[in-house]
């Protein structure tokens, strides 16, 4: 019989954020049970050429910092801060649970095993049921991320048909000989085109369906050093600006774009997916050369000749390479009360920001008592999937961002949460007159831009 505190359920990125406050902030003890044989979620199935999409000081556990806090030199990336690759960041939990967690002697780690529900979890190794008693049952599987490699996709191939995950990139026998057909417009699809383009596909080889054109977020003003104050507070400082002098939906994109605060890889086509997908200026500048895009709707199937789709079809080869980038990795799900008695369901309550909410959630856990006051304070924030849900995830983030600014004990922890990013702790205090005028411009435009997307929200709804 395993007797503990609290079972976690999934040593993903979420559970390994909860499971670290946890032990920092209380003296509870843990079992965390997981699948997989090694912490680190969907990052162990995810493509060899994965990279975080933001700063890598952005990810992993409060009390650990992941990579060197350095600036990426070469690449696409060159000049802003380090993103960590997926085998990094898979080193690196194993290196926290293993260093960190195992070293309190308040953690049994349960890897290759399934929790079956009713206190009893099975080994996928022996197939043994081992009994577990737990004040409460912490599910970090909810926001599942699910990856092109561990699913076949959605559409018929048939036989013949060279269809292969972005994993498979790279491999002995996987080059284009008549090309490449990269299905999907999402980030792992810019990412599979990237890593073409870096290792000398030409861009005129490759073709890509987007089913739709997305807005993405712009790492270059997403950065934490307070040398990239200008670009990152800058950025905030211009998009409650745009939001509260936009007259439409349209028109605040249109700002947004102008900006800069946004991106789109098309600058003749109006985005309608906002997925957080993050990438830098130099990115999007080398996607803009693959201008071989289809845009018939999603595809229903692959023969030897021919891409069927909602719109209409397009012609193939066998010897063109197909790749799978249609894994939903941040689907939407029905938001559920995290704190209901004796389970904690994580999700997001700040946008697109799941290991920072598994933290922020954890010290709720560690510092309140009843579920009204606890989930007041965690309002779950959905992913978003179309442009419209933008205005609906921000609005949210906002009023999160200010209950939590009122409660001067969360506001001091936030202000040294690594994982809250731009929160202003690694900066130093500010008297630069220009970098005053900023704050006061974010200070003025706040609550007109918060009532602004309200009148959008509003009328959406």
């Amino acid at each position: 019989m395993v007797d503990v505190d609290y079972l976690v359920i999934g040593a993903g990125a979420m559970g390994m954020a909860f499971a670290d406050v946890i032990l920092t902030e209380t003296d509870a003890t843990i079992a965390l049970v997981d699948r997989r044989p090694r912490p680190g979620g969907h990052w162990n199935d995810a493509y060899p050429h994965v990279r975080l999409h933001q700063p890598s000081s952005f990810y992993g556990v409060n009390s650990r910092v992941l990579g060197t806090e350095s600036i990426d030199r070469y690449g696409w990336n060159q000049g802003l801060s380090e993103l960590a690759s997926g085998s990094e960041v898979v080193g690196y939990f194993d290196q926290v649970l293993r260093q960190d967690f195992m070293a309190t002697g308040r953690v049994q780690y349960f890897p290759l095993s399934d929790y079956e529900g009713d206190g009893t979890f099975r080994s996928l190794v022996t197939g043994e049921r081992t009994a577990l008693m737990a004040g409460k049952v912490v599910d970090a599987t909810y926001m599942n991320v699910v990856v092109p490699s561990v699913r076949p996709p959605l559409y018929d191939v048939a036989d013949g048909v060279t269809c292969i995950p972005p994993n498979r990139l790279g491999e002995p026998g996987m080059l284009p000989g008549d090309g490449a057909v990269v299905v999907g417009g999402g980030k792992t699809g810019m990412d599979a085109v990237l890593f073409m383009l870096e290792n000398g596909v030409p861009a005129d080889d490759i073709t890509w369906i987007r089913p739709r054109d997305q807005w993405c977020i712009n790492r270059n003003r997403l950065q934490p050093m307070f040398e990239f104050f200008h670009d990152a507070m800058g950025s905030q400082a211009a998009t409650l600006k745009a939001i509260a002098e936009s007259q439409s939906m349209e028109d605040m994109f249109e700002r947004f774009d102008e900006a800069g605060v946004l991106l789109r890889i098309d600058p003749d086509v109006t985005p309608t997916m906002y997925r957080c997908a993050t990438v830098s200026e130099l990115e999007i500048e080398a996607l803009r050369t693959v201008t071989n895009v289809v845009r018939l709707g999603h595809v229903h199937s692959i023969t030897t000749d021919q891409i069927t789709l909602d719109d209409g079809s397009i012609a193939t080869s066998p010897g063109t390479i197909h790749i799978d980038c249609t894994a939903d990795g941040l689907a939407q799900r029905p938001a559920v009360p995290i704190f209901d008695g004796a389970k904690i369901t994580l999700q997001s309550v700040r946008t697109c920001q799941q290991v920072f909410s598994a933290a922020f959630i954890a010290h709720i856990e560690a510092t309140h008592d009843d579920d009204e006051t606890k989930n007041g304070l965690a309002t779950v924030i959905p992913h978003p999937d179309d442009h419209l849900d933008w205005a609906r995830v921000t609005l949210a983030h906002m009023k999160n961002s200010a209950r939590w600014q009122q409660d001067p004990e969360l506001a001091e922890w936030l202000s040294r949460s690594r994982l809250y990013g731009l929160s202003g702790s690694s900066y130093p205090e500010i008297v630069e007159p220009d970098k005053l005028e900023v704050m006061a411009t974010i200070a003025e435009f706040a609550m007109p831009a918060a009532m602004r997307l309200q009148e959008y929200v509003d009328a959406m709804d």
